[in-house]
């Protein structure tokens, strides 16, 4: 090897320190691939929880279509219901026993019937205090005594829940 080769061979082994920027560059890909790979984690994430949420909404509102799917069905026997209660309080101020257990017994099994789809009975009773989101006041009368005022005088037509939703509210006379 002549000299002039040997001074090639020694230049091209030893690294020049100014000159950096291929690693500085090679760094930097690195990062933005890093940082890339941060943000689309982040937005897997994000889109995981959203559609976890989605998830449990819907299954959410499943069950609460589930429970009151027979609402309509229920609400239109309602009046048969009420029915059955005219019928039994007019049947009681006869004398024949027999008829009015009989009648008793095929209104506590359709009210049973009812109870067991989740259909409950709005208790009201007179002299609770009228509350708008709770009863439905048809009209008022001057109230019987002081105690009865701004209080609920009398029902004329009883409430039903179906789960936790009120399906028909009570209507009542409020004193005033």
């Amino acid at each position: 090897m002549s000299k002039k080769d040997k001074n090639v061979d020694v230049e091209s082994n030893v690294e020049d320190p100014l000159n950096d920027t291929p690693q500085t560059e090679e760094l930097s890909v690195e990062e933005q691939l890093q940082e890339d790979l941060g943000k689309e984690k982040d937005k897997f994430l994000r889109l995981f929880a959203e559609f976890e949420n989605y998830k449990k909404r819907t299954i959410k509102e499943r069950m609460d279509l589930f429970k009151t799917a027979g609402q309509e069905v229920i609400l239109s026997l309602l009046p048969v219901l009420d029915d059955f209660d005219r019928a039994l309080n007019e049947i009681i101020k006869s004398d024949e026993k027999d008829l009015i257990e009989g009648v008793k017994l095929i209104r506590n099994k359709f009210k049973n019937t009812l109870e067991s789809k989740g259909l409950e009975e709005v208790t009201v009773e007179k002299g609770d205090v009228f509350n708008a989101d709770l009863h439905e006041a048809i009209t008022q009368i001057p109230a019987p005594s002081d105690d009865l005022k701004g209080k609920i005088v009398d029902v004329i037509e009883k409430g039903y829940k179906l789960g936790d939703k009120v399906i028909r509210f009570p209507k009542v006379i409020t004193g005033s």
